[in-house]
């Protein structure tokens, strides 16, 4: 037996006699390393003459082949056993609960959204809505606002530099009140919608901002009267607030849309240092509302001496801020997600009037 050829057969006795992957690779190194015996051999061929190259060449060649075939497959069957010993042993409860992901929450001016829209569509009120850009007739005029009536400059309204086909000025509209205008104008009576979305005045400051939320409502019916106005805010806030103690109170005030009109005040109560709404310990202004003028009656097409109705307006940021807890309006448009995870909403947290729409 050559030299060669007892090599070969004691390094491939070795490998198949590894049983860990360290122990091949360790035999793997002490071959084929750099400092190996068949690396050694390898080196030996550029020295001799091409008859001795011719002679031992191919030996030395089936030596390397030969190992480094034998320390491949030896190294599968010992990975392959590995693995199955792992998954023989090891185990995977799929009843466990799934870890969860990064999940985003719902804004609080889109869960008081939905809040209003669950407790209206209780009263029998649907959703209205209409344009965000308007038309100066839609905006004022057809709510009782002349041209010259100093109304327009309290609202301090955003105006674009063109006009429409009927040349009328095309703005950011300051309310939802000309979704109202709209919808009295294409639905026939009775008419019973809350019209909620953005809104736009010049304004910022700790609880004003240049765009925010508003839901206004309006009913337009036979026989309609302050009455039915007060039993629908005190039955809207009670189910909104989740509190039987709601107490309201109605001033006289001005708007021209309105005739009479009222600020409606709501009872609060202090609970440690924070004012909470429930009880009559104070009074705090959250509604503007009246008896439709029939001026806006007659403008949109309808006869006041068979039809009257009620409307109403708030905030729907104020309305959050006052039932959550927040002391900023500015921080609803900041886009901090710090402020998002405090003050978010679950997208499970759909509200109901059975579970709570504060839910």
């Amino acid at each position: 037996m050559t030299e060669t050829t007892a090599l070969k057969s004691g390094l491939l006795a070795d490998i198949a006699a590894a049983n860990n992957l360290a122990a091949v690779e360790e035999l793997r190194v002490g071959a084929l390393g750099k400092q190996g015996v068949i690396t050694a051999l390898l080196k030996t061929l550029g020295g001799m003459s091409a008859d001795e190259r011719l002679e031992k060449g191919p030996a030395i060649q089936d030596l390397r082949e030969s190992v480094t075939a034998a320390i491949a497959e030896r190294k599968a069957t010992l990975e392959q056993a590995a693995l199955d010993a792992r998954l023989a042993s090891e185990k995977l409860d799929m009843t466990l609960p799934a870890d969860i992901g990064p999940v985003g929450s719902v804004h609080p001016v889109s869960q008081v959204m939905d809040e209003l829209a669950e407790i209206f569509a209780d009263l029998g009120f649907s959703v209205a809505t209409g344009p965000e850009i308007e038309d100066d007739w839609h905006n004022f005029t057809a709510l009782n606002i002349p041209e010259t009536h100093p109304a327009r400059a309290m609202h301090d309204t955003f105006y674009f530099p063109d006009v429409d086909g009927a040349a009328q000025r095309m703005l950011l509209r300051t309310h939802t009140s000309p979704v109202q205008i709209r919808t009295m104008m294409t639905q026939k009576p009775p008419i019973r919608i809350i019209a909620p979305g953005r809104v736009y005045r010049s304004d910022s400051d700790a609880t004003h901002t240049p765009m925010f939320h508003q839901i206004e409502g309006l009913v337009i019916d036979r026989g309609i009267t302050l009455g039915h106005l007060k039993w629908t805010l005190e039955t809207f806030l009670k189910a909104f607030f989740e509190r039987d103690d709601i107490v309201l109170r109605l001033r006289p005030s001005y708007f021209p849309f309105t005739e009479p009109s009222v600020e409606v005040d709501v009872g609060y109560t202090m609970v440690n240092g924070q004012r909470v709404i429930g009880g009559s310990d104070g009074w705090l202004e959250v509604l503007g509302s009246g008896m439709v003028h029939r001026k806006v009656i007659e403008a949109c097409g309808l006869d006041p001496e068979e039809w009257q109705g009620f409307a109403f307006g708030t905030g729907v940021d104020r309305l959050a801020m006052l039932k959550y807890g927040m002391t900023d309006l500015r921080a609803f448009f900041d886009g901090d997600l710090r402020w998002l995870k405090h003050y978010g909403f679950s997208a499970l947290d759909v509200p109901t009037l059975s579970g709570g729409v504060g839910a």
